[in-house]
């Protein structure tokens, strides 16, 4: 879909995924299971994802660090194409919505 604003997309964006269970949306953003997995600033959605996919979409330019008080963090990136939107929405859903590995032992 083409979308021709931000608001747009990001309004897609709340009826897609509010549709799985534990998601939640609030005026913070997307969460799942009450993790924080995405969210929109300005005109960027920015997206947490495994650290070698925010990496790899850095280093092609497709998405740019995001920084909280002047640091970049390594799993939270900004993308300003709207059409990646749904994609990269979707991978930080299912990588912060993971359930644990392990530990019940």
């Amino acid at each position: 879909m083409a979308y021709e604003t931000a608001g747009d997309a990001w309004q897609d964006l709340i009826v897609i995924e509010s549709d799985d269970d534990g998601v939640t949306v609030t005026d913070e953003g997307l969460f799942v299971h009450g993790k924080l997995f995405a969210f929109r600033e300005q005109d960027d959605l920015v997206v947490e994802v495994p650290p070698a996919r925010a990496s790899d979409l850095k280093k092609r330019g497709v998405a740019y660090s995001h920084k909280v008080d002047g640091h970049s963090s390594r799993d939270w990136v900004r993308v300003s194409d709207l059409q990646l939107w749904p994609e990269l929405a979707r991978e930080a859903h299912e990588f912060v919505g993971e359930p644990p590995v392990g530990g019940d032992s």
